[in-house]
């Protein structure tokens, strides 16, 4: 949203966070996927170079028909970082694939999300429900598939954890600190 005052003008914070972060060079990033066209899907052994995170996320399809993994992914990240810029919302994202790749938490993606105690959305070991209709969410699931695919390099490369605050506990290293979450190892 730009104000306009005497011939002033000036963006909003989330207006002002969304035109930084295309403004802000980001590296293109080789990826291999699926083998055949289908609904504009990219086929196995296609490489293809995003040159932003944007437009990776804004390449991806809608979430008609998505597989489980994909629907709780998009869960934590749509209640874990709606707000967030699209490379914080990545970073969610990774932070439980790592887990599930981790051999410290369950393998599954969707076990990850409903452990228990590990994230305060899930009530009752269920994501409560989305409008799967909102412009977040779509957002969400877009992120979601560019994590699972590797399409895009985040900033919090193997971190295990994120939050708020301080270290969620004593010996983890920082990673990054992208929008209000901070991610650790």
């Amino acid at each position: 949203m730009t104000i306009s005052f005497f011939g002033l003008s000036a963006q909003s914070t989330a207006g002002l966070a969304a035109g930084v972060e295309q403004m802000l060079p980001q590296p293109a990033v080789a990826v291999t996927t699926p083998t055949t066209f289908d609904n504009n899907e990219l086929a196995a052994g296609d490489i293809v170079a995003y040159p932003t995170l944007a437009a990776a996320v804004a390449a991806q399809s809608t979430h008609d028909g998505d597989d489980e993994a994909i629907q709780c992914l998009a869960g934590a990240i749509y209640y874990e970082s709606k707000g967030e810029p699209l490379s914080g919302q990545l970073a969610v994202a990774d932070v439980i694939i790592n887990r599930s790749k981790s051999g410290r938490f369950p393998s599954d993606i969707c076990d990850v999300v409903l452990q228990r105690g590990q994230f305060g959305f899930v009530r009752g070991g269920r994501i409560p429900n989305i409008n799967e209709d909102s412009r977040s969410y779509r957002t969400a699931v877009a992120v979601a598939k560019v994590a699972l695919a590797e399409a895009w390099d985040g900033e919090a490369d193997r971190a295990l954890y994120f939050n708020r605050g301080r270290a969620p506990a004593s010996g983890l290293t920082r990673v990054a600190t992208i929008g209000n979450h901070i991610f650790w190892r």
